[in-house]
């Protein structure tokens, strides 16, 4: 996945996606579609389709963006310093892409953690889980 050239990813991507996977952008807070989603179910990246986070694990920080306190797998994703804009934080990334998703910070003191992974709408999609015949649950 990581090999895709950026005409490829643009062609796959929505211009926000490219925007923010891709370029390390953020997407405006309190605009992405995921922020007040409720469902049960899988946060996988949005531009190769790994799981990232469970819907379990998403709490409401305030902030303006999905927010989560721990990851669905650990080897999926990277944490990476990054000293943009003159501050430091650590950068969330897809491991299987190299997306960026969002970043990570050590201000969750209700969760069991201690992390809020805050990560742009618009990088991941959502898969909704299912029931044991193989329906959405019902609401």
């Amino acid at each position: 996945m990581k090999n895709k050239d950026e005409n490829q990813w643009k062609k796959k991507l929505t211009p926000e996606q490219y925007r923010v996977l891709r370029e390390k952008g953020t997407e405006k807070p309190f605009t992405g579609k995921l922020l007040n989603n409720k469902e049960k179910g899988m946060y996988v990246c949005a531009a190769c389709g790994a799981s990232l986070f469970n819907s379990d694990t998403k709490f409401e920080s305030g902030t303006g963006w999905p927010s989560f306190y721990d990851v669905a797998e650990k080897g999926n994703v990277k944490l990476k310093e990054d000293y943009d804009y003159g501050m430091r934080r650590v950068e969330v990334i897809c491991k299987k892409c190299g997306g960026h998703l969002g970043h990570v910070f050590n201000d969750a003191p209700y969760m069991p953690t201690g992390k809020r992974f805050c990560i742009n709408s618009c990088t991941l999609n959502f898969k909704e889980e299912k029931n044991n015949e193989g329906k959405r649950k019902s609401k």
